[in-house]
């Protein structure tokens, strides 16, 4: 994919997700006041945290497209990955603060410290309405990211997952409310935020990974391997390293050529292995290949039809 295209389907997921979680924590953390419901409130909350993070996200996005310096000689494409750890910390610090608001609201009707009360209809409609939104939301910019293999865009799609969750527990809440169970609207929020702190756990995880190069090692180096069989003039691959940057590839290869090829012959089979790298392994930025002599196997010659083998 060519770097302008990545570029703005990136940005689309990040403004589509910021202007949808704009209204929708309006909607609800409004409706959740007005309509006495602690799960449709928290949900609201869960919302609102979202449109700070997804600011973030749109920062560090704009901020990786800066060209290459003399301080980052790969460019900036790294803030992908620190967005995303940006985006992890953002939910597992709102899972925390809406699992302790419902346990507390559970225990206090519990108790008797609390009166139960009863949702209103419009905030099991707004929950349904989110729900809906954020279904179609995440599978959208779940397909972007997979597009543009940018891994923040990739975390705001488990963020908008996380709120299919938390909206299928709201609604639930409200349900179990307005049949009587008056605790089962805060104990849905304690149950969702469980859900949205594992997700933040995995975007953590993941961006990690990035940040400390992580690579798919044998599934990478058979992808290299395969691709190079058939260039003629290759005797041995040597070994193959890499190094992540952001959503990119830098390939450090090592391969073995007849000792009696010329510099130039040898400098041709490496620009091929070059050519070929670029097309085959996605998302690759750099390829570098040292060439060295190595000795072909000596084949004994096959014997004369008239001569005996003992």
């Amino acid at each position: 994919m060519e770097t302008t295209q990545r570029e703005r389907k990136s940005t689309l997921a990040v403004n589509l997700g910021l202007a949808a979680n704009i209204l929708l924590a309006g909607m609800k953390t409004s409706i959740g006041i007005i309509g006495n419901s602690p799960a449709l409130l928290a949900d609201g909350i869960n919302s609102t945290s979202d449109v700070a993070y997804n600011i973030v996200v749109a920062v560090f996005i704009r901020l990786a497209r800066k060209p290459a310096d003399r301080e980052h000689p790969y460019g900036h494409s790294q803030l992908e990955s620190i967005a995303a750890l940006t985006v992890g910390s953002f939910v597992i610090t709102t899972a925390i603060a809406i699992f302790w608001s419902s346990i507390s609201s559970v225990f206090n009707i519990l108790t008797g410290q609390a009166d139960p009360s009863v949702a209103a209809p419009v905030a099991l409609y707004a929950a349904l309405l989110t729900l809906v939104t954020k279904m179609g939301l995440g599978l959208y910019t779940r397909r972007l990211g997979k597009e543009t293999n940018n891994p923040a865009v990739m975390a705001l799609a488990y963020d908008h997952r996380n709120d299919v969750f938390s909206s299928a527990g709201a609604t639930a809440g409200i349900l179990l409310g307005r049949l009587g169970i008056p605790w089962g609207d805060p104990l849905a929020g304690a149950l969702v935020a469980l859900l949205v702190l594992r997700t933040g756990l995995d975007i953590l995880r993941e961006s990690t990974s990035d940040l400390m190069d992580t690579v798919p090692g044998e599934e990478l180096d058979r992808q290299v391997r395969s691709a190079l069989a058939p260039i003629p003039g290759i005797l041995d691959v040597e070994r193959i390293g890499a190094h992540r940057f952001g959503p990119y590839l830098m390939l450090n290869l090592t391969i073995g050529v007849d000792g009696d090829l010329t510099v130039a012959e040898g400098d041709r089979i490496a620009s091929q292995v070059e050519d070929t790298l670029y097309r085959e392994v996605d998302f690759t930025r750099t390829v570098h290949v040292h060439f060295h002599p190595v000795q072909q196997a000596v084949r004994e010659p096959a014997p004369e039809e008239d001569e005996v083998v003992v």
